[in-house]
């Protein structure tokens, strides 16, 4: 419901982010802003990097909004690495957030995925897309489209989204997800 959404104005993150990406084994330390406090392009080029398709190495400009998003998790659970799962995807659905370059999947070494989760609620003014993922230990955070809802799951399926056969794909399944995604509106 609406009400529980953010009505009050978000802090200014520190703006460092210290990442290491899961799945390149790439480790990033950086500050996304400069001295006078607007947002440094050349940093965010280097996390464009890191958050890139791991299957097609392809970079896209993330949404500068996820970064701050980022570096708020980041001040909230005592500045520690930060570990990212996924970030962009380019063979993803083009109705993903993943595939538009405005989600994440992580997690924060020695804290729950609950707390990960009900901090990143927290943070919700509105148009945000935030999951947990039980079997996979890890949250995802996106920003939804222009003057969507912002929406809330939960999905157990197991690491990797399940079986792969011998050909590679994942194969058709029914949906193991416990709650499919609801509007918070």
């Amino acid at each position: 419901p609406a009400s529980t959404l953010r009505t009050e104005p978000l802090a200014k993150p520190s703006g460092e982010i210290w990442l290491w990406a899961e799945n390149l084994n790439e480790e990033l330390k950086v500050q996304i802003y400069r001295e006078d406090g607007s947002l440094n392009d050349e940093v965010l080029a280097q996390l464009d990097d890191v958050f890139r398709c791991k299957r097609t190495h392809d970079v896209r400009a993330v949404r500068p909004e996820l970064y701050e998003m980022l570096s708020r998790i980041y001040d909230q659970f005592g500045q520690q690495r930060l570990i990212l799962v996924s970030g962009y995807r380019a063979t993803e659905r083009a109705g993903s957030r993943h595939h538009h370059a405005s989600a994440m999947d992580l997690r924060v070494p020695g804290v729950s995925i609950k707390e990960v989760y009900a901090y990143a609620q927290s943070l919700d003014a509105g148009g945000m897309g935030i999951g947990i993922y039980p079997n996979s230990g890890f949250v995802h955070v996106d920003f939804r489209a222009p003057a969507s809802p912002s929406y809330r799951w939960t999905d157990y399926s197991p690491p990797g989204g399940g079986k792969v056969t011998k050909k590679g794909r994942r194969p058709a399944s029914k949906s193991t997800k416990a709650t499919k995604r609801r509007p918070n509106v």
